[in-house]
């Protein structure tokens, strides 16, 4: 897709497309946008999808797109789309047997000891305030989390850190890290004044999966916004070196 056409993509439907062939799009999710429809009745970004499809193509009638994986609200980054059935159903086969590779970039708060590590823990959530909590293996309605981090750099109090997800639970990150109390920076839902207030440091800026038609091994990269907060203050090229 020309650099053109992805500006257009951007101002028109509010945002911006990867790659896009007949079966798949892969598109970039600003923050604070619904990844599908909600409660809140928000515009969302499976419903910009399909105004773009349908517009775009001259679609008559419902234009079908396949939500394949979510990420919250608050984070951005790249995402795939199914725009047939049959894509949809493998993609998500793929997403349940481990086909999928997610690697986030995230500013945590504090410094580490380690440079690396895997947290595990089983977590929990409330319906009701739709809050996700650490639990024990036992308590009803616990699932497995786990996930690796890297730490990239550090500067005064805060850690820029790659996350590689090998679980897909809801709030994952933001739960597991302010639980070794490294919330993510701007994440005072679970980390409290101790985030330090301001618009998420997490960013899905990796997503690996296995074309569903075409069978080739498909890597997606895009970047935080360099010009954010706390993001400018940081070593963004980083990215760029790791695998």
């Amino acid at each position: 897709m020309s650099e053109q056409k992805q500006l257009n993509v951007q101002e028109t439907y509010g945002f911006s497309v990867l790659y896009e062939d007949n079966h798949i799009i892969v598109v970039l999710k600003e923050q604070n946008v619904a990844s599908c429809p909600d409660e809140s009745k928000d515009d969302n970004l499976l419903d910009m999808i399909k105004r773009y499809l349908k517009t775009e193509y001259n679609k008559p009638g419902n234009v079908y797109v396949g939500l394949v994986h979510r990420l919250d609200r608050p984070t951005g980054g790249v995402m795939v789309y199914a725009k047939t059935s049959k894509a949809a159903a493998r993609l998500s086969d793929g997403l349940q047997h481990g086909d999928f590779e997610k690697k986030y970039i995230t500013v945590l708060c504090g410094v580490f000891d380690t440079e690396r590590g895997t947290l595990t823990n089983y977590l929990k959530k409330n319906t009701v305030n739709n809050m996700v909590y650490i639990c024990t293996q036992g308590d009803e309605g616990a699932r497995l989390a786990s996930l690796d981090y890297k730490v990239l750099e550090t500067k005064d109090k805060y850690t820029l850190a790659q996350v590689m997800l090998h679980t897909g639970r809801s709030h994952q990150i933001r739960v597991q890290m302010a639980g070794v109390s490294h919330p993510v920076f701007g994440d005072m839902r679970y980390g409290g004044p101790t985030a330090q207030k301001g618009k998420l440091a997490l960013w899905a800026y990796s997503l690996s999966f296995t074309h569903p038609v075409l069978k080739e091994r498909m890597r997606f990269v895009a970047p935080p916004p360099e010009d954010g907060v706390p993001w400018k203050n940081f070593d963004l090229s980083l990215l760029g070196k790791m695998k």
